[in-house]
């Protein structure tokens, strides 16, 4: 069962262009969709999710219209939104049996079985008892995955869910994401390119409401093999070198500002060839240096 998007966009009262043109083929397993904040990577995440009408386009899974077949959607949708509320005083295992009757589990058996399961799954098993208020950032997190498992879906789609998490949490996190990202899919959006680079086969890159660039992470950063180059400069100096060169991005790193620059050759002396990753591919395509393709279908 694929995900297909084409032609999706959204306009806002205010006249934000928040999609335009959004075209993708999602496949099972894990999806990253990548982009800077306001790029429209909510806005395309509520959209599939059911939560606010697109002016124009389509987007299937599988033989559901998800945009006119709103409840068939829900009943495979899984859904963790960037900020979601919880009852602070009502126990992970009381909250989780209750959206396990919301999304339809009505045999209490059957309930307490599916429950206890689930929370074994996120390791939360230990922590059933306990009120969800005293749980960590990550421990919200593994609930909020929880409850998006309810139900068997086939569509998981996880909103900037690393976000804010502490380095143990988050690899604990990207472990369960991967687990469950077998045999369904799942979309992970965020801004956090590690998180694409550690999990996702497939990706899309979404900038100013368009998709930039679509494919798989390895295969995109080849693109730019030979071509990115470093080199450390003064700070006063950065400015210069933007408007001469196509600079990818910029850090300090022990003390000294390294830059980060495309080009099919040396740039001048002092640069050094650098091995690219995704961060060089991301920054690269949403400074405009890299050239949109064709056609973004993912295969």
């Amino acid at each position: 069962m694929d995900l297909r998007i084409e032609n999706l966009s959204k306009r806002y009262p205010n006249g934000t262009q928040a999609l335009e043109d959004v075209s993708l083929n999602i496949p099972q397993g894990m999806f990253g969709l990548l982009g800077p904040n306001g790029a429209g990577k909510s806005t395309l995440m509520r959209t599939l999710a059911t939560l606010q009408e697109a002016d124009s386009g389509r987007a299937t899974l599988g033989d559901i219209d998800v945009l006119r077949h709103k409840d068939a959607v829900r009943r495979v949708l899984g859904y963790l939104p960037q900020e979601f509320g919880l009852y602070p005083k009502v126990s992970a295992e009381g909250l989780l049996a209750h959206f396990a009757v919301l999304k339809g589990i009505r045999n209490a058996k059957e309930r307490r079985e599916v429950v206890q399961a689930l929370l074994q799954q996120t390791n939360l098993y230990e922590h059933r008892k306990q009120a969800l208020g005293s749980f960590s950032g990550g421990m919200k997190q593994r609930f909020g995955i929880a409850q998006a498992l309810l139900g068997n879906p086939k569509l998981i789609i996880v909103d900037e869910p690393t976000a804010g998490l502490d380095p143990e949490e988050r690899v604990r996190f990207h472990n369960l994401l991967s687990a469950i990202g077998q045999n369904i899919i799942v979309i992970l959006s965020t801004h956090i390119v590690s998180d694409v680079t550690d999990l996702c086969h497939a990706m899309a890159i979404i900038h100013e409401g368009r998709v930039r660039v679509a494919g798989n992470p390895s295969q995109l950063v080849d693109r730019l093999r030979g071509m990115v180059w470093r080199k450390s400069i003064p700070h006063d100096e950065v400015a210069n070198y933007r408007e001469r060169f196509q600079m990818i991005s910029m850090r300090l790193f022990a003390g000294q500002t390294v830059v980060h620059v495309l080009s099919a050759r040396p740039p001048e002396a002092g640069f050094d060839p650098v091995t690219p990753d995704l961060e060089d591919f991301y920054f690269a395509t949403i400074r405009g240096f890299v050239e949109e393709p064709a056609a973004v279908a993912v295969k």
